[in-house]
């Protein structure tokens, strides 16, 4: 396909390896967790040169700009230079909280360990 043609959004995803299977892209597209210059996504919604997209994989939002339109597998190479990756660091694990995970079946925490909790999540 030429770099000016239109794609859709959930092939030109697939192809650029941001989910393994186009079906995964589309699903992606149905729930919302895809945004092309902010609005919210269709899978067959098409994709030119300049688009921004916003992704939710795993969890996480990937802000990517589209260079070029494709829509088959190519090799690695070639996908890495159809979207540029403009998707934030991540914080550092230093400004993130640590989250307090308790053993299954321990119970309630008693009043000491609850302060403990308390002191370590910054209360």
């Amino acid at each position: 396909m030429s770099d000016d043609a239109p794609a859709r959004i959930d092939a030109w995803l697939w192809a650029v390896r941001q989910f393994k299977t186009r079906s995964a892209a589309t699903a992606a597209c149905r729930a919302g967790h895809v945004r092309v210059n902010g609005e919210r996504a269709k899978a067959a919604q098409p994709v030119r040169p300049g688009d921004e997209v916003r992704v939710r994989v795993a969890g996480f939002d990937r802000q990517l700009i589209v260079r070029r339109t494709i829509v088959k597998r190519v090799s690695a190479t070639v996908a890495a230079t159809a979207a540029e990756d403009r998707t934030p660091a991540p914080p550092p694990r230093e400004a993130v909280p640590a989250v307090v995970v308790r053993d299954r079946g321990a119970g309630r925490p008693t009043k000491r360990e609850r302060r403990d909790l308390e002191r370590l999540r910054g209360r």
